[in-house]
């Protein structure tokens, strides 16, 4: 890569130009993300894994500009227009639109009234009154009158053609408007009276008489709007004051006061009219679709994020339940790792109402299987099934948990599931899924499409490519974030591991089942296709617990296995016992071991992997119980406090389950007893908080909460910035203002169910 863009990238990002060339010479040689940020902090200067991500992606920019700038060398070459000073301004130019702006007066076009007209050998005439010198336009226009042109009136019009072609093509004129769009520019929305009286329109009537200042409207608002036009019930439109662009550009262009200086204004007010407002409206429309698809992917992702990283039951008995009236619960029984032991179904619910039949046929399962928790699916039936289950004596502690059951549909009828249960329905598979995500969250939601989890916000609409890449991001971070046991890890799961791919993620399994679990990291080496590289990049996520080596069961990288070797060798100790005693650890002299590969960074790593080696990171499980006496919608009203699950976190607020079948809203403006401008400031998905309701509107299914108070407080001191790999990264905040409340808060119900449509 240049230097130019090497220096572009870190004033940019406010890093030093060697940490970007050192991050492209890591990724050039195959090094991913989560290893750069884990095991090279010495070469990123200690970079955690969102600011590689960024270089990465500026990296991606400036590789694909590149190209571009190739391809538009090569057609004005061919044309015979290339001049030493125009190539010169392509190959210095850092900025794609730039880059297009320069290009627009040389890209082949098709037919336009400007390229006719100059078939009519107008432009000429059109150069003449450009210059604006004094001269009679009528006398001028007729020198150009012929078989193709009629008369003087013909032969002005495409004179004005071909000018306000030429202004719509000026690099000048094109900044000029792009600034009043980003300044000026209002976003509107309007109805269309055909669709306004239709059901499915209503969702969208906030948006029928609309208008906001482009700058101040946030993603879900825009992604709302183009939404409401692609489904035929809204027009959708991005403007500025005319008058006021036009005078702008006849401050550059307008050089004298006379005939021909008449003629230009004629063309530049048709130029703006006709040329340049749709083509820069139609920018600033990606501009804003990009910038929400942006926003709207990044609250995706967090989501995402901790979702994947909620906290495991860990290695317990499992007896989990997929709730159902007329079909019934279908249930299953797991043991320890996961394995399906049994599997049957009940029906307390009605219409058979076998209420005791399915509490002695749960109590006999439990002690049957040992059983040690139970998780209970939050959807339909979901609380009378816990109901059902806390009824129970099973004459020991048994813990019990509702698990959100999003996306087990999609795993139940996937290939994935039909691999692993061939024997088996939906029903079945379905239930497994429940109960696994219980044991470890991690391991089962990377068989599903992130999109299919439910922590999105207007996930279809945004731009799919850039949503899979990020939520592929994100899903190889937090599973190299916790680390992987390599012996009992599923193909699915290891594929996600730091330069394992899924045809060696797949011989892994199958080296396993040949030859029985793998005893060290060394052995990986076996493995066909796993070549030295692929070896550096995965072995330090891998673990192998009860290995000969204590460190294979660690995130210690095997490169540093000598390093670790010697400081227990200096301290006159063996490997476990320099794991087990702190004192040991204490002695050790950090200076001593720095050299030119490995630095204080490293060190420190090091230390702190010995004091718990092969720790899982992610926090320890709760048990929660919502209020007994709430079980519908119409048992709620306001000024109640209750507790909650916060299951999903926008930008404009968080969504808590509260035990009935309708998530309320907490709009970010109740989120806290001060301004809060990112949700994720406070809250997190799966966080445990208490609520007081606001507002219920039973017709509509809808229910407002606040987190103002006492509760709101205790809940914010516990929320905290998201952390990979042990490193705090800022998140980008989305509402600048969060919207007013009306008295009823109609507005916060309906940002509630478009979110849901």
């Amino acid at each position: 890569m240049e230097q130019k863009y090497i220096q572009q990238i870190a004033g940019k990002l406010n890093l030093t130009t060697k940490q970007v060339t050192n991050i492209h010479q890591l990724q050039s040689e195959g090094s991913t993300i989560p290893f750069m940020a884990r095991y090279r902090k010495e070469v990123t200067g200690n970079l955690d894994e969102v600011v590689i991500g960024n270089v990465v992606e500026e990296i991606q920019y400036f590789n694909e500009l590149d190209k571009r700038k190739e391809t538009v060398i090569k057609t004005i070459e061919e044309q015979g227009k290339m001049t030493p000073e125009l190539k010169k301004r392509i190959e210095d130019c850092f900025s794609s639109t730039e880059l297009e702006d320069i290009y627009l007066p040389y890209k082949p076009k098709r037919k336009t009234r400007a390229t006719q007209a100059i078939e009519k050998g107008l432009e000429p005439l059109a150069k003449t009154i450009f210059e604006q010198k004094e001269l009679n336009v009528e006398e001028e226009a007729a020198k150009f009158i012929t078989e193709q042109v009629k008369d003087s009136k013909e032969a002005l019009q495409g004179a004005r053609d071909i000018i306000a072609e030429w202004i719509s093509e000026h690099e000048q004129a094109r900044a000029k408007v792009r600034q009043l769009f980003s300044e000026e520019g209002i976003l509107s929305s309007k109805v269309l009276s055909t669709k306004k009286d239709e059901e499915e329109a209503q969702k969208y009537r906030d948006y029928f008489e609309f208008s906001e200042p482009l700058s101040q409207s946030p993603s879900h608002r825009i992604l709302a709007i183009r939404r409401g036009e692609k489904e035929g019930f809204l027009m959708m439109d991005i403007s500025i004051d005319k008058q006021l662009a036009v005078e702008e550009l006849e401050r550059i262009f307008v050089k004298a006061s006379n005939a021909a200086s008449t003629e230009v204004k004629k063309a530049i007010e048709d130029c703006y009219g006709r040329l340049l407002k749709s083509s820069i409206e139609n920018e600033f429309r990606l501009l804003a679709k990009n910038k929400a698809d942006e926003e709207a992917i990044h609250v995706f992702t967090e989501n995402l994020r901790q979702l994947l990283l909620a906290s495991p039951l860990g290695s317990k008995k499992i007896l989990a339940l997929d709730p159902g009236y007329r079909t019934g619960c279908k249930v299953v029984c797991l043991d320890a790792q996961g394995n399906l032991l049994y599997n049957t179904a009940i029906y307390p619910h009605p219409p058979q109402n076998q209420w005791q039949e399915s509490v002695g046929e749960i109590k006999y399962l439990v002690n049957k299987y040992d059983i040690e928790a139970i998780g209970v699916g939050n959807g339909t039936a979901g609380r009378e099934t816990e109901q059902l289950v806390r009824s129970i004596d099973f004459g020991k502690h048994v813990s019990i948990f509702q698990v959100n059951e999003s996306g087990a549909s999609i795993y139940s009828a996937s290939e994935v599931a039909r691999e692993e249960f061939p024997d088996h329905d939906v029903t079945v598979r379905g239930a497994v899924s429940i109960g696994r995500r219980l044991l470890d969250p991690l391991s089962e939601l990377v068989k599903i499409d992130p999109k299919s989890i439910g922590v999105g916000q207007y996930q279809h609409d945004v731009n799919q490519i850039k949503l899979k890449q990020a939520l592929d991001r994100v899903v190889e971070s937090a599973v190299n974030f916790v680390g992987v046991d390599v012996n009992t890890a599923s193909k699915h799961l290891l594929q996600y591991v730091s330069g394992i791919s899924s045809t060696l993620a797949n011989n892994i399994v199958q080296y396993r089942l040949q030859n029985g679990p793998f005893k060290s990291r060394e052995e990986l080496k076996k493995v066909p296709l796993m070549g030295p590289k692929s070896f550096e990049q995965c072995a330090g996520f891998l673990r192998i617990p009860g290995a000969e080596n204590p460190l294979d069961n660690s995130s210690v990288h095997p490169e540093r296995y000598n390093l670790v070797e010697q400081m227990a060798k200096d301290v006159q100790a063996s490997l476990e016992e320099l794991i087990k005693k702190t004192e040991l650890r204490k002695q050790i002299n950090k200076k001593k071991y720095i050299n030119e590969t490995v630095g204080e960074f490293t060190i420190e790593d090091i230390l702190k992997e010995l004091e718990k080696p092969g720790r899982d990171p992610r926090a320890q499980i709760e048990e929660f119980q919502f209020d007994a006496t709430i079980k519908s919608i119409e048992d709620v009203k306001p000024g109640m406090t209750v507790p909650g699950i916060v299951t999903n976190i926008t930008n404009f607020g968080a969504f808590v389950d509260i035990g009935v079948k309708q998530d309320g809203l907490v709009h970010v403006s109740q989120l806290a007893n001060r301004y809060v401008s990112d949700p994720n400031e406070v809250v997190k998905l799966n966080q445990k908080v208490t609520v007081t309701v606001t507002e219920v509107d039973v017709a509509r299914k809808r229910i407002a909460l606040t987190m103002k108070g006492e509760g709101g407080q205790r809940t914010e001191a516990r929320g905290q910035k998201s952390e990979v790999g042990g490193q705090k990264s800022d998140k980008k905040a989305f509402n600048k203002k969060p919207e007013p409340l009306n008295p009823f808060q109609s507005k916060l119900m309906e940002l509630r169910k478009k979110f849901n449509d």
